[in-house]
């Protein structure tokens, strides 16, 4: 009888821990698909909100977390808070992540948001006169292509060899002899009035309740490179989650959303 009781009582132990292991199993696998996405507020959280409408829908929940600079997103996602982020093109994640030795990789292309030039005193870019104050970002990616995209605009010239790396130092002519105002890019918007023209990225800018391809004085091309991207950590490309987050955020009901939503001023990369 004692022997049978040992026995029944080992059965009844291994079958708890059996149904406890079950449990934590069926909690780690539903936790699993629940993806926490960084954006930075404004077009990026909108349109992953629009994805994350459509994932609910193919049993997939997504946690939209929204920053207000373009520091975090990259530093929550190194350190593990986030799962993805969706906010910055290439040339910026690759100087980024050089920078600070993050383990950090692009999965897939998104849209292009294309930068413009903005006044609240002239409406042509003719228009600007000798001396001027014009206002771009200071981080290094983001001054770059404004830069690029003053040049453009037929207001510099920049160094042959430049590229996505100009600084104000590759400026070789300069006719107007403008003079160029460094400003972190969330607030260039607001100081705008006290400038001739600035060149503004265009998250603020729909932020604000305006549209590049109107409200701007000169834009960059639809087909401009600056496209931006969907991140996660380094070795989890693959991670099954994430490309159906990638699948559903390049579908069509996506880009229908976009192109009503944004017109020109936000642009599909698919």
């Amino acid at each position: 009888m004692k022997k049978i009781i040992i026995t029944c009582s080992l059965i009844l132990i291994l079958a708890l821990i059996a149904s406890g292991c079950g449990t934590k199993n069926t909690e780690q696998k539903d936790e699993q698909k629940v993806l926490k996405v960084g954006v930075t507020a404004g077009p990026h959280e909108a349109i992953v909100e629009k994805v994350k409408e459509l994932a609910a829908k193919e049993g997939l929940t997504i946690e939209v977390v929204p920053f207000n600079d373009y520091i975090q997103p990259n530093i929550q996602l190194a350190d593990g808070n986030i799962d993805l982020n969706s906010f910055q093109h290439e040339p910026y994640l690759d100087k980024f992540k050089a920078d600070r030795n993050l383990k950090i990789v692009k999965i897939a292309n998104t849209v292009n948001f294309p930068m413009g030039i903005y006044s609240k005193k002239i409406k042509n870019v003719n228009e600007l006169k000798n001396g001027d104050k014009v206002g771009l970002p200071n981080d290094p990616t983001n001054e770059a292509r404004a830069l690029q995209l003053f040049e453009l605009a037929g207001l510099i010239k920049l160094k042959e060899k430049a590229g996505v790396k100009a600084t104000l130092s590759d400026i070789v002519e300069n006719p107007k002899n403008l003079e160029f105002i460094e400003l972190e890019a969330p607030i260039i918007l607001r100081t705008l009035p006290d400038l001739a023209a600035a060149a503004i990225n265009t998250n603020f800018i729909v932020q604000a309740g305006m549209l590049p391809a109107r409200d701007s004085i000169f834009i960059e091309p639809k087909d401009s490179p600056w496209v931006n991207i969907i991140a996660s950590r380094e070795g989890e490309e693959n991670n099954p989650l994430f490309k159906k987050f990638v699948e559903i955020y390049r579908s069509q009901e996506v880009k229908d959303f976009i192109n009503e939503k944004y017109k020109d001023s936000v642009i599909p990369s698919w």
